[in-house]
């Protein structure tokens, strides 16, 4: 990502232990099996969404490495995302062959608004917790945070970075 797109992206507050992935990962736990008004895509969709606006501009196979999934079934996600007006496919700088993945504004809306609405419900769930138990939790999810550093096994959560340099 180039410093003309982190810059036009709204700033979310800093957050040094990584607490906004730990929340996407949270809201996939907590949505599994629940409907989600709000959530007009799939969590496989939402995957993506989250991907591309960590890793804007990367290409379809890059996309399926770090998903960990077949070519034909990202493609087919991307084929229902571009539909919803949520991403597109742009010819790539670098070879005539490959088309590179990019959040429309639209797509970037609705991150926007899905992390708003997330964050907000589950401020509240933490507020509600006593001081120990949220103490305890940050701990916990720090040091699975550290777990999953050190095994680098988790499909679908590695970084662009990663599959690159795999």
């Amino acid at each position: 990502m180039d410093a003309n797109h982190s810059a036009s992206r709204p700033r979310r507050c800093e957050d040094p232990a990584g607490g906004h992935e730990f929340i996407e990962l949270l809201e996939a736990l907590w949505t599994r099996g629940r409907e989600v008004p709000y959530a007009p895509v799939s969590a496989s969709q939402l995957r993506v969404l989250y991907t591309l606006d960590r890793d804007e501009g990367i290409n379809l196979r890059t996309l399926g490495e770090l998903l960990d999934s077949a070519p034909p079934s990202v493609s087919r996600l991307c084929d229902r995302l571009e539909a919803l007006g949520f991403v597109r496919r742009l010819p790539s700088q670098v070879s005539r062959r490959e088309l590179e993945l990019h959040l429309t504004s639209h797509g970037r809306t609705y991150l926007q608004e899905l992390r708003s609405r997330r964050d907000a419900s589950l401020l509240e769930v933490i507020a509600a917790m006593t001081p120990a138990a949220s103490r305890s939790l940050l701990l916990g999810l720090s040091g699975f945070r550290d777990a999953l550093g050190q095994t680098g096994s988790a499909p679908g959560l590695r970084r662009a970075g990663d599959a690159r340099s795999a």
